[in-house]
């Protein structure tokens, strides 16, 4: 049996012996705090943040780049009786942080009024529209939201006007910076921000905080808005980690207990009680109907839906978005099918997908996103508008998408994003001179196995998975991007019972040494067939608990299945049945063909 994913089972981790000592005083075992340590968390100070109450894991606003001068100008506003025209990108990382720095200006006393471009007539970022509105309407500031870093241009139109604009972002930060009243984004070169992987609501959450800091009641204002930056966060595939997780564990702590007006009717739309919200459904269900409104409505609905207090408006202001949504749904699901075709003929070695088509502009990093998940590569579709074609690029494999665009900077007429989604306009005369240099860039990180990939955080004989393991998985959560669910390689399987389960999944009975373990493959109907009682098997899993007549059971959801030892890290393993694994014994990456 071949697996369908190229399994990459856990690498050597050196753990420090201050995390080890933190961890043993919180009753961790050495398995977990290498998994922990694998994911990125590197001294005891982070160890002792992830276990602790989330709001002790929240950095200082003030240690921000230009925050001093962003509340100086802020302070002037408010004493000048100017008002403040907020900017926000059109996606959900945009508009949940246009929201959020829309609410504490004004919960800080100011006159903030929200401003969201047309994605086909502005594009991304500070628009010149955006200033003509801002001059008309008597605003003497503009605060950006998740854009701004890289629009000198429109800085500068700005002051002729006599306008003063305030940049917070968290995108790549050119050579020459804006000349703004202030550019707060945590990755500028001169930072001494904590942690650099805000995304743009994240950015705005903070700032929220900063503005709210002595305003009476503000904290708590400030500390709710985690709820909205939660969303942008999970929307942006920000990872999960550091002062994100602890942004998601309060923002799912409100969603849960009492949610914005705007966000409870989403999830009433969605079919879905509060109390159940995590980030699974933040992703699939409160994100890409916010999205949806940029997309194929009117994103200001979105971001009137997340301003509103009132239940009757959010709930005719989330049925819009419904209808938008399913509309998305539709025009997906056609682009999907035709760029599908299209990289059928593409040459099976190629590092990346690009493709190009007449596709509606709201789409394309829909269509782009589904083709690097489902083939395992970087993928950028591209769309025409005139003699101009927008594109929107999503990463997989570990390349740096703003690297690699900066790389052909030259070929483009304009571009912005981060290491895993980005986007950039080009010539149509351009266009095939961009599609060879990126894939000669793209090159070196093909993998000699194309098939995606499955990264292992435990790799174990199937004896050692308990409930302890469970429970200190469970630590991990809320999982999402960059803080995935954890998968665990279990070895040494016997199937004693395979079957079709409704929906195209197939539901695995398999024994180890002395009882059997329930599985579920979900949309793995062919496992139906191709599995047989009695064969000897290794999964690829997500443990779960399920609860059944008062008793508690362990269940996996397997996302992957090969025959057993057919790997040779495998076969180590259970040559030794010595547990995890130690990357010293055998090679960390699964080699193409190598399990059968």
């Amino acid at each position: 049996m071949q697996a369908r994913h190229r399994w990459t089972f856990p690498a050597a981790v050196d753990v420090r012996p201050e995390i080890a000592a933190e961890a043993a005083r919180a009753g961790l075992s050495p398995r977990a705090v290498e998994v922990l340590v694998r994911r990125g968390l590197l001294d005891a100070a982070e160890l002792r943040a992830f276990l602790a109450e989330p709001e002790s894991a929240l950095h200082d606003p003030r240690l921000l780049p230009d925050a001093d001068r962003f509340v100086a100008r802020i302070e002037r506003a408010r004493s000048r009786g100017e008002g403040v025209l907020v900017f926000g990108d059109f996606d959900a990382d945009g508009l949940t942080g246009l929201a959020t720095m829309t609410i504490a200006l004004r919960a800080a006393g100011l006159r903030a009024e929200p401003y969201v471009p047309s994605r086909e007539m502005e594009g991304h970022g500070l628009s010149l529209r955006a200033l003509e509105s801002a001059a008309e309407r008597g605003f003497g500031v503009i605060v950006t939201v998740d854009c701004g870093t890289t629009s000198l241009a429109e800085v500068a139109a700005a002051s002729v006007l006599g306008i003063d604009v305030l940049i917070t972002d968290h995108h790549r930060v050119p050579d020459v910076l804006p000349a703004a009243a202030a550019i707060v984004n945590p990755h500028r070169t001169d930072a001494a921000y904590p942690d650099r992987r805000l995304a743009g609501s994240g950015v705005a959450f903070k700032v929220a905080q900063l503005l709210l800091a002595d305003v009476p009641g503000g904290p708590a204002v400030a500390l709710a808005l985690a709820e909205l930056a939660t969303i942008g966060t999970v929307a942006d595939v920000a990872p999960i980690l550091g002062e994100n997780r602890a942004i998601a564990r309060l923002g799912l702590a409100t969603m849960r207990a009492n949610p914005r007006p705007g966000i409870a009717a989403l999830l009433s739309r969605a079919g879905i009680a509060p109390a159940a919200v995590d980030l699974e459904t933040v992703a699939f269900a409160l994100a890409p109907r916010i999205n949806a409104a940029g997309r194929v409505g009117e994103a200001l609905d979105a971001a009137r839906l997340l301003l509103t207090e009132d239940a009757t408006e959010a709930a005719d202001l989330a049925e819009r978005l419904e209808t938008a949504n399913g509309a998305r749904r539709e025009l997906t699901k056609v682009a999907l099918a035709e760029a599908q075709q299209l990289v059928g003929s593409a040459l099976p070695d190629e590092g990346a997908i690009i493709v190009r088509g007449d596709w509606p502009v709201g789409i394309v990093g829909l269509v782009a996103a589904r083709l690097a998940e489902d083939r395992g590569r970087p993928a950028i579709v591209g769309t025409s508008l005139g003699n101009v074609i927008r594109a929107s690029c999503r990463s997989a494999g570990g390349v740096n998408l703003a690297e690699m665009l900066e790389a052909c900077r030259d070929l483009l007429i304009r571009h912005g994003g981060h290491a895993g989604a980005a986007g950039f306009e080009i010539e149509a005369t351009h266009w095939e001179a961009f599609r060879r240099r990126f894939l000669g860039l793209v090159g070196a990180y093909a993998p000699s196995d194309a098939r995606p990939e499955l990264v292992l955080d435990l790799a174990l004989p199937a004896a050692a998975v308990d409930y302890p393991l469970l429970r200190e998985l469970a630590l991990l959560a809320p999982t999402g991007p960059g803080n995935p669910e954890p998968l665990v390689g279990i070895l040494g399987l016997t199937v004693t019972r395979v079957r079709l389960a409704s929906g195209g999944h197939a539901q695995l009975t398999l024994r180890r040494e002395r009882d059997v373990l329930d599985a579920i493959a979900f949309g793995r109907a062919d496992l139906a067939e191709a599995v047989r009682e009695g064969d000897r098997v290794d999964v690829v899993a997500r443990l779960a608990s399920r609860m059944f007549g008062g008793f508690e059971s362990i269940q996996l959801e397997v996302r992957d299945l090969a025959s057993s030892g057919g790997h040779p890290a495998a076969a180590a393993i259970l040559a030794t049945a010595a547990g995890p694994l130690r990357p010293e014994t055998a090679p960390a990456t699964i080699a193409a063909g190598a399990v059968r």
